[in-house]
């Protein structure tokens, strides 16, 4: 009978500290979320930006804690328009825009955690509840207690009515989790199904791919490793080293294998780009917009590491990124250079192959990084195609005769595409667009034909846009 008792003594210690350590890693998360949305709002930032200045400043080491807090933030932002609606409907005096950061970012985690994760549906109200005691201990109650009489209204009011009071694009915007000006940028472009289709294939993350570094032994095996490492991958078609990960023990960058170089996550769209450059062994290439390095390391791969790679970026930090990520993919052949790639490039010489992934909206990456979208309007993709002009306009002086250019974004606009091209195609008629090679992505929009366009909805990635040239 002793034995028994202290066995239970034993059980309920061990149950309370997993309870204490289970509200400790909640309490991390919702820190972490809290501040996450709160830079990422004060400074129009990305998520992985906000979340990297949020944990350097917290401290906090658990990696659990990050990932949760993290997924509370990347679902929060992706609903951002429906979840302010929302709130705004049952605030009275204020708007959400009037709170203190910290309560604007409480209460949108707190509808996507009650709401919009629950489908609109029944809301637990148990969690609800400690969902705000979480929040009186972390802004503390006298912070909160504006909103609190607010907090039931969020629990029980329909969504319905609001949806039934938009207008159509208003109705679709809010239905998938767009910028209504964005609905209609899509509606005339796509038309209104095409449109939608494209807009739903935003609602989720593409899948995440990797590709296999071919510098650190074959690609055999490279799979054996991968293997061992619980890591399940599947082969992507027709690209040569890019795999789709179906199922991983572990995170990705705690393996052994990402420790060791042998593979490189990237979406099978910035393959397929570096793939569409096909660089030679022993050629010179210019990788401009290069940071951080997932072009680079493919180009050198494909190069098998023989030639000169002169990899340009303009943001210091990112370079720094770039040397570790080259560092750890043992690429040898590639040399960063500083320089701004709007105005002329610090080289007296030409290359074989020049390849430009300019600054762009990221309209193609919406799924992957919700906060972006937030963060636009229809300037925004005006004042990106100047940029990305003048970055190509000052590239083609240093493609080789013979020699080509290839260009690519992760944006789905015209005017950062198919119209740049047009107009690179006037001023220099030295140049010529030529097939691009592997075909994987839907053809180019105004009769460009042989330009490629990746879209989440069709091709499980990024959306993309490639362009290839080649100098007379």
């Amino acid at each position: 009978m002793e034995n028994r008792v202290n066995t239970y003594h034993i059980l309920i210690k061990g149950v309370c500290r997993c309870l204490i350590c289970v509200t400790a890693l909640l309490k991390d998360a919702w820190i972490i979320a809290i501040e996450t949305l709160s830079w990422i709002e004060l400074q129009k930032i990305s998520e992985h930006m906000a979340l990297s200045r949020v944990v350097k400043q917290l401290g906090i080491r658990n990696p659990d804690a990050v990932r949760l807090g993290y997924g509370l933030v990347v679902e929060t932002v992706r609903h951002k328009n429906i979840i302010d609606k929302f709130i705004n409907s049952q605030l009275t005096s204020k708007t959400l825009d009037e709170l203190t950061m910290g309560v604007q970012a409480f209460l949108r985690l707190y509808v996507y955690q009650t709401r919009v994760a629950k489908n609109w549906g029944k809301t637990d109200l148990q969690e609800a509840q400690n969902i705000a005691k979480l929040g009186r201990a972390i802004l503390g109650w006298q912070t909160l207690m504006y909103v609190e009489p607010v907090l039931g209204f969020l629990l029980t009011q329909k969504i319905k009515p609001l949806l039934d009071k938009a207008t159509d694009e208003e109705h679709v915007a809010l239905e998938t989790f767009h910028p209504t000006w964005f609905v209609r940028y899509c509606f005339n472009l796509f038309g209104r199904n095409d449109a939608i289709a494209f807009l739903k294939g935003n609602l989720n993350p593409p899948p995440t791919y990797i590709r296999l570094n071919t510098l650190r032994g074959s690609q055999e095996a490279l799979l054996h490793k991968l293997y061992a490492d619980g890591i399940i991958v599947d082969k992507v078609e027709p690209l040569q080293h890019a795999f789709k990960v179906v199922s991983s023990k572990r995170p990705l960058t705690r393996t052994d294998s990402f420790r060791l170089g042998n593979f490189f996550i990237q979406d099978k769209a910035s393959c397929f780009a570096a793939e569409t450059a096909n660089p030679k062994s022993g050629a010179t290439v210019f990788d401009v917009c290069s940071a951080p390095g997932a072009k680079t390391t493919y180009l050198a791969q494909l190069m098998q590491d023989k030639g000169s790679i002169y990899a340009v970026d303009f943001s210091r930090r990112r370079i720094k990124t770039w040397r570790q990520e080259v560092g750890r993919m043992w690429v040898n052949m590639a040399e960063p250079i500083i320089a701004d790639a709007c105005l002329s490039l610090p080289f007296n010489r030409q290359a074989d192959v020049v390849i430009l992934d300019p600054p762009c909206t990221s309209t193609g990456v919406f799924a992957k990084l919700p906060a972006a979208k937030w963060r636009l309007n229809q300037k925004s993709i005006e004042k990106m195609a100047e940029i990305q002009w003048q970055m190509i306009n000052s590239c083609a002086q240093y493609v080789a005769s013979g020699g080509t250019l290839t260009y690519n974004t992760c944006s789905i606009t015209v005017e950062e595409n198919e119209m740049v091209v047009e107009r690179f195609l006037q001023v220099h008629p030295e140049f010529s667009l030529i097939e691009i090679e592997p075909k994987m992505g839907s053809p180019g929009l105004r009769g460009l034909d042989k330009c490629q366009r990746l879209y989440p909805h069709i091709h499980q990635c990024n959306g993309f846009f490639i362009a290839k040239f080649q100098k007379q």
